[in-house]
This record gives C-alpha cells, sequence and structure tokens, in this order.
C-alpha cells in the first residue's frame, strides 16, 4: 500500500490503538512477573499446562500447535523444556506413528493447580478491578468482533 493511499489513523483512533498497545505490553509484562514470582511458571508454561490441564486426555502437538497460535517449532522446544521438569511427558501417537502427543504429567498438574489462583488474582487485580459491567461487555463485544475478523483470516491461510 502507498502512502498516498494509507487510511491513517485519526486522532481518537491514533489514541485508543496507542493506549491498547501499551496496555497489553505493560498487562502482560506485570502479570508475566507476578506468574513468575508467585509459581515459578513461565506464561507459557501456564499456557501448555492450563490446556493440558482443562482436558482429561493427551493433546496432539500439532492440535495443541494449533490451539495456542504457536508455530511447531516453538512448541516442540517448549515441551521438551516442560518435559525435562518433569511437567508434561510426550507420547507416541497411537492413530499416527510419525505424530507426538503431550500429557499432563501429576507434578504439572500440581504446578498448575498451585499458579492458577495466584494468576487469577493478579489478572483481577491489574485488569478486572479497574472496569464496571459496562466496560467488560463493551471489551467482551469489541474482543468478539476483532477475533472472529482474525480467525476468518487465519482460516482462510490455512486452506
Amino acid at each position: 500500500m502507498s502512502e498516498t493511499s494509507a487510511r491513517w489513523l485519526d486522532p481518537a483512533e491514533k489514541a485508543a490503538w496507542l493506549s491498547y498497545r501499551q496496555m497489553t505490553r505493560l498487562l502482560d509484562a506485570q502479570l508475566a512477573s507476578d506468574l513468575q514470582a508467585d509459581s515459578g511458571l513461565s506464561e507459557s508454561d501456564y499456557d501448555v499446562l492450563g490446556t493440558l490441564n482443562d482436558s482429561e486426555v493427551t493433546w496432539c502437538l500439532k492440535d495443541l500447535g494449533a490451539r495456542l497460535l504457536w508455530s511447531q517449532s516453538r512448541l516442540s522446544h517448549h515441551i521438551a523444556r516442560m518435559a525435562a521438569r518433569g511437567l508434561v511427558e510426550r507420547l507416541l501417537c497411537p492413530t499416527d506413528g510419525r505424530g507426538t502427543d503431550v500429557a499432563i504429567t501429576p507434578a504439572g498438574r500440581e504446578a498448575i493447580v498451585v499458579a492458577a489462583p495466584g494468576h487469577v488474582e493478579s489478572v483481577r487485580r491489574h485488569f478486572f478491578d479497574h472496569l464496571n459491567a459496562a466496560d467488560i461487555k463493551a471489551l467482551t463485544g469489541i474482543g468478539e468482533k476483532i477475533n472472529e475478523h482474525l480467525r476468518a483470516g487465519l482460516d482462510q491461510t490455512r486452506i
């Protein structure tokens, strides 16, 4: 897109965009810091363990990567580090001899159970405690609208 055809942000859009970008960076940094200090888990550890803990079955590594929106390489390396710490285990996929499944271990389940209350409190303290019901409703609507648009784009690139 050439500079002359760019649809530049108006002052209100620019302020909203810059505020959103700064908020997400600051919030992510604060939540990651709190999580690490409280539980020793990284955000990535928490994402993997939280997803696995919500399920009673193993996950195909490829499907877990799609769920987390992570590259195959990133997920494979991170799962290897988590397996070395005893939080997850890699298993042979029973339906695909070339595939790998991943499952949460008892130590991983304990780690997420211990970490979750502090993490939820951090999310509440740094995010929800500063919003009212109307803010939360508006944010939910905005998130759903943007997520629907972005998911449609992802689906198109994977076809």
